[in-house]
């Protein structure tokens, strides 16, 4: 076994958030580069679900005009290989979302077969998905890559629908993971 390397803080982060409100479960970190990130068991250790964990800074001061500020606690930005997505030996990805504005920590947890085929449907067959998760004050989650001015300026006045891109069922909804790790 090889020495462990720091985690980084998306992982540090959701561990945190395990711990703190399903204090039941154990978290466990893998000893080498398996494509999971976290290991969460139940209090007997008899069944398992395994963590992808993807970390983005908060976009929201940086890449969005400041009118739309108000409207959105954070914004994430990632790149995805569908194939390796769709691989991927971890039962859920949580995109992780810090807002250091709002001092919140948002997650998109979603089972990654779920995730290949709404950015399918939204961008079409890629090799590479650029995906924005835009997290508004809210509580709705959007995947905003692509979206046109009106769409955006739409969006940030809480008017938008699209189901395709509505991710609000995945904001901050651990039930996959209570559903198999029981309460």
């Amino acid at each position: 076994m090889k020495p462990l390397s720091t985690i980084h803080a998306g992982e540090y982060l959701v561990g945190s958030y395990i711990e703190k409100h399903f204090k039941k479960y154990n978290v466990w970190l893998p000893s080498k580069d398996t494509g999971i990130d976290l290991l969460v068991t139940n209090s007997k250790n008899n069944k398992t679900v395994s963590l992808q964990v993807k970390y983005s800074k908060d976009y929201t001061t940086t890449h969005m005009k400041s009118e739309h500020h108000n409207s959105f606690r954070t914004w994430g930005w990632w790149t995805l290989n569908p194939k390796k997505v769709k691989a991927s030996k971890a039962d859920l990805w949580v995109f992780v979302m810090q807002s250091f504005a709002h001092k919140t920590i948002d997650c998109v947890v979603i089972p990654p077969k779920t995730l290949v085929a709404l950015l399918k449907k939204i961008h079409g067959p890629k090799k590479l998905h650029q995906t924005y998760m835009w997290v508004r004050n809210d509580n709705t989650c959007w995947e905003a890559r692509g979206l046109s001015k009106t769409e955006k300026l739409s969006l940030a006045d809480g008017d938008y629908e699209n189901e395709d891109r509505h991710l609000t069922g995945f904001l901050n909804n651990w039930g996959v993971m209570k559903k198999t790790l029981g309460k």
